[in-house]
């Protein structure tokens, strides 16, 4: 037997939509990663952009567990004392929710050209609204896949101490 290497003619690219209201951050962004690069795929060949085009919808609606929500993204200008900041909150609240997940995503990808590459395959849109009905994409619904992969947000439990009757 002799190992499989794909080439361009072998890879088979589909359209994925993904709607993210309700799904805890990182396990949303592994497994955009994952479809990005190929790796559900048999024919997976890791020098090869096998990834399917993954879209994703209600970015403002993402969940994250504990404080995450106040972790904080820093960039510097280039000019001197020209580090800034800001909490995920303030992104997610802000014009521009879709970036918190497009950050995830890269950071679960390698770096280099080649994830350079599959993260133009990835397209993140803060509303229900996207441009992409004419690829036909198939739904993923990501809060079937695990339990774990949604969060609820429980009520404070009023019956006092467990256990008390």
């Amino acid at each position: 037997m002799k190992t499989f290497s794909a080439t361009p003619a072998d890879i088979d690219k589909k359209w994925i939509l993904i709607d993210a209201e309700g799904i805890v951050l990182g396990r949303l962004a592994s497994i955009i990663a994952m479809r990005l690069r190929g790796k559900h795929k048999p024919s997976y060949t890791p020098s090869m952009d096998m990834g399917d085009n993954v879209i994703v919808i209600n970015a403002e609606k993402i969940q994250m567990t504990g404080n995450k929500r106040e972790e904080r993204y820093y960039w510097h200008t280039g000019h001197p004392g020209g580090i800034k900041s800001k909490t995920k909150a303030d992104i997610l609240e802000g014009a521009h929710p879709e970036r918190v997940v497009m950050k995830a995503v890269q950071r679960m990808l390698p770096r280099g050209p080649l994830a350079k590459q599959q993260m133009t395959h990835l397209r993140v849109f803060a509303g229900t609204e996207h441009g992409m009905e004419a690829q036909k994409p198939e739904v993923l619904d990501v809060a079937a896949m695990n339990p774990k992969n949604t969060r609820t947000q429980h009520k404070a439990d009023t019956t006092g101490t467990p256990g008390s009757a």
